[in-house]
């Protein structure tokens, strides 16, 4: 309880804080908006050459960018941490961090979040709407249930990937970071896997686990039956791994010793 009220205090003194620059704050929404429609586009540019990707129609491959945008917008909502190596490690805001009786990480997460991101939730569920709807798709009534289990499995993989890479910044206090190269990664994630070759279907699933934010939970209500087992290992993917990233980012902890040497 002393977590969730941390929270929900974070929260109300982020929203008090972004109101008072309304421009500022929306600027950034329609910025996010932008953002996906132009990658929205490129799927329909690619699609007005060709009717099938590796049998994947444009409809599905659709559904799949719009099923990405939900995790994706928990991720970057709660998990901002793309400059965590030079703010809190070389700047040494990780000493004021340590000094408070609550977790380094929730910390970090609360001071770093960024709710304005969540608008990409609808969008992904306008795209969704309007792709199902082409696919004609039937849903089960527990399908929705499935589909926040499997959204939340997605973001938890996806903000492991980062929190294990920020980690990396309590060995090393190097300015430069692999964030930006793991953020374009990150993007194949919203194509289906079986277009790579092998290492990187592989390297997608078991080694940065980007494929389940994306094409494999999605592949569950598109009744792609051969996906099936990935798509319901999703949730467990995502504990798993993100349970490994906090002990990763533990470990570092007690390396870190303070900006000062």
């Amino acid at each position: 309880m002393f977590y969730v009220s941390m929270f929900f205090q974070y929260v109300s003194q982020y929203m008090k804080t972004r109101l008072q620059y309304r421009a500022d704050f929306f600027m950034e929404i329609l910025s996010d908006l932008l953002n996906q429609v132009v990658n929205l586009v490129f799927i329909l540019v690619v699609f007005g050459h060709t009717q099938f990707l590796s049998g994947w129609s444009r409809e599905e491959i659709i559904f799949i960018y719009g099923f990405f945008l939900i995790p994706f917008a928990l991720f970057s909502a709660f998990f901002n941490i793309w400059d965590f190596n030079d703010r809190y490690i070389v700047k040494g805001e990780m000493d004021r961090i340590l000094t408070r009786p609550i977790h380094s990480l929730f910390q970090v997460i609360l001071e770093r979040i960024e709710l304005e991101a969540l608008f990409g939730v609808v969008t992904g569920l306008i795209i969704i709407f309007y792709s199902g709807i082409s696919l004609d798709l039937q849903l089960a009534w527990y399908d929705p249930i499935l589909f926040i289990i499997f959204a939340i499995g997605g973001a938890l993989a996806y903000a492991a990937i980062f929190v294990a890479i920020a980690s990396i910044g309590f060995w090393s206090d190097a300015k430069t970071s692999i964030m930006p190269m793991m953020y374009n990664i990150g993007n194949y994630g919203r194509y289906p896997v079986d277009i790579y070759n092998k290492v990187i279907r592989f390297v997608l699933t078991w080694v940065l686990p980007f494929a389940f934010v994306g094409v494999y939970p999605a592949s569950y209500f598109l009744r792609k039956e051969e996906w099936y087992a990935y798509a319901f290992a999703t949730p467990v993917i995502g504990v798993v791994f993100f349970v490994i990233s906090v002990f990763i980012w533990n470990q570092g902890v007690k390396r870190y010793r303070g900006a000062g040497n």
